[in-house]
């Protein structure tokens, strides 16, 4: 009797620690249309893994994501983790995901995507707003995972710009503020002038600083950074380098080093394959 009671107290301590184990598990679903259905009836964000066809790579990528700063993100997201060939579609027509358009710039390979569907008012909802497929085949650590993680909510142009600011080694403060809608309305237009004139600078600025001051609170005064990246870059590489470009003047990276109260990014590319960023701050003066 005292044998059948002990053997069933540790059959109820292993039960115990296998659910505790669980329950501090995030949850990935294998099936694309189910984390959708999921994540749209939550609220939330939609992380996709493309799982990497190498199991070490793989076992790579959960430990990063095991990570305590990272994994404490992880409640804000719905999980995916899909391989690199996973379809979509019925049996009569299939296609496979990372074709689609708006996987573009994961070019195809391992890595993670962001789906927004947090707030169906918003312009972005349902559009991909991260692609970041693992750069020379490595995993993202701990840190870029995070980041990625921590972004604010916006448009995939924009937090890619915004990533590459916080990935820089000495960590510029200009993103440590309220990331604004006023102002990111207006990185947007001014990258998409320079990206239609093909040429960067800060065109019509005195005009534009008006208007953009008049639209934010008390009395706050807007500054402007503008660059470019080299022609054929790739998004993320773009975003790097537009960052670096800030690097070398001074008067730019002061801005973009710098706390802010409010602060916008984003960038596109003109037809001659270059990236044109812009970033506004603001602040009390």
């Amino acid at each position: 009797m005292l044998k059948r009671t002990l053997l069933a107290i540790v059959t109820l301590l292993a039960i115990s620690l296998t659910q505790s184990a669980y329950a501090d598990s995030p949850y990935w679903y294998d099936d694309y249309s189910t984390a959708v259905r999921t994540a749209i009836n939550e609220n939330r964000m939609l992380l996709i893994y493309f799982r990497a066809e190498d199991e070490k790579k793989h076992e790579e990528f959960q430990r990063v994501m095991a990570d305590p700063k990272v994994a404490q993100l992880l409640d804000n997201y719905i999980l995916a983790e899909l391989p690199v060939n996973a379809t979509v579609g019925n049996e009569d027509e299939k296609a496979k995901l990372l074709s689609h358009g708006a996987f573009q710039h994961m070019y195809g390979k391992s890595g993670v995507a962001i789906v927004d569907y947090v707030d169906s008012s918003d312009e972005h909802y349902g559009y991909v707003v991260s692609q970041f497929p693992f750069r020379d085949n490595r995993i993202r650590n701990a840190q870029q995972m995070q980041t990625i993680l921590g972004l604010p909510r916006g448009t995939l142009t924009q937090r890619t710009l915004i990533y590459a600011v916080r990935m820089h080694p000495e960590a510029p403060r200009s993103t440590n503020g309220v990331f604004r809608r006023v102002l990111a309305a207006a990185t947007f237009q001014h990258s998409r002038l320079q990206a239609r004139m093909q040429l960067q600078g800060h065109h019509s600025w005195d005009s534009r600083f008006h208007q953009i001051a008049g639209q934010l609170p008390g009395h706050m005064l807007p500054t402007e950074v503008c660059a470019e990246s080299w022609p054929g870059q790739n998004l993320e590489d773009a975003a790097i380098e537009c960052v670096r470009s800030w690097r070398h003047s001074s008067g730019h990276w002061s801005a973009v080093s710098a706390d802010n109260t409010y602060y916008g990014y984003d960038m596109k590319r003109g037809n001659n394959g270059i990236w044109y960023a812009t970033g506004i701050f603001a602040k009390n003066r």
